[in-house]
C-alpha cells in the first residue's frame, strides 16, 4: 500500500502572502519556503510517498484572485519544482469561501474522496503538512497525521483554541523546517 504527502500550498511551499488580503497574486510576492526544494527533493528521491497538493484559494475566479492571475503564478510554482524533479502525482484546488461550508474546502475530505477506503492507499502512515489547523483537521478526517508547520502562532491562536487541543493527537510533529520533516519522516 502507497503512503500518501498531502501537502497544502501557501505557507507551506511558498510563503504566505502578506497582509491585508493574504492572497499571492503577484510574482514579486512569490517566494519559496525556506529549503523546501532540498528536502521536499530529499522526501520524493529517497522516501516511499506519492506527494498530492491540496489547497484551499479562497475566491478564485473572482476579483478577489482573478483565473488568469492565478494559474500564471500556480503554473510558475508547479514547474520550479518539476525543475527540481519535484511532481505532484496530483494537485486539488478549492475555490470556495469558508462560509460556503463546502466538503471540498479543507478541513473537509471531499476533493480527495478517491483515496478514502482506496486499498492500494495507507492512509493511517500518510501525513498531512500544512501550516493551519484546519490542515491538521485534514488530516484528522482522512485518518492521517498532521505535520505542523507553525510559522504564526498568532495566525494559530486566530483559530479556534479548543480545536487546537483536540487536534493535538493528530500532530506527529510541529515544526517551521523542512529538514526537520525530512529527518522525521525517514524515521517513521
Amino acid at each position: 500500500m502507497k503512503k500518501i504527502l498531502f501537502i497544502d500550498r501557501d505557507g507551506t511551499i511558498v510563503n504566505e502572502a502578506k497582509a491585508p488580503d493574504y492572497v499571492l497574486d503577484t510574482f514579486e510576492e512569490l517566494e519559496f519556503y525556506p529549503e523546501v526544494f532540498r528536502y521536499l527533493g530529499k522526501i520524493v528521491r529517497k522516501l516511499n510517498y506519492e506527494i498530492i497538493m491540496v489547497t484551499n484559494q479562497d475566491g478564485l475566479g473572482t476579483k478577489a484572485l482573478p483565473t488568469e492571475v492565478f494559474w500564471n503564478i500556480h503554473n510558475k510554482i508547479m514547474k520550479a519544482f518539476e525543475n527540481e524533479g519535484i511532481v505532484f502525482s496530483k494537485v486539488f484546488i478549492d475555490d470556495s469561501y469558508p462560509e460556503d461550508k463546502k466538503d471540498t474546502r479543507k478541513p473537509g475530505i471531499g476533493m480527495v474522496t478517491e483515496y478514502v477506503n482506496n486499498p492500494n492507499y495507507d492512509l493511517k502512515n500518510s501525513f498531512m503538512i500544512g501550516d493551519r489547523l484546519t490542515d491538521m483537521e485534514f488530516a484528522k478526517n482522512l485518518g492521517a497525521k498532521g505535520i505542523f508547520i507553525n510559522n504564526d502562532e498568532a495566525l494559530g491562536a486566530t483559530e479556534i483554541n479548543s480545536k487546537r487541543e483536540e487536534l493535538d493527537k493528530y500532530i506527529s510533529l510541529q515544526t517551521t523546517s523542512w529538514k526537520e520533516i525530512y529527518k522525521f519522516l525517514k524515521q517513521v
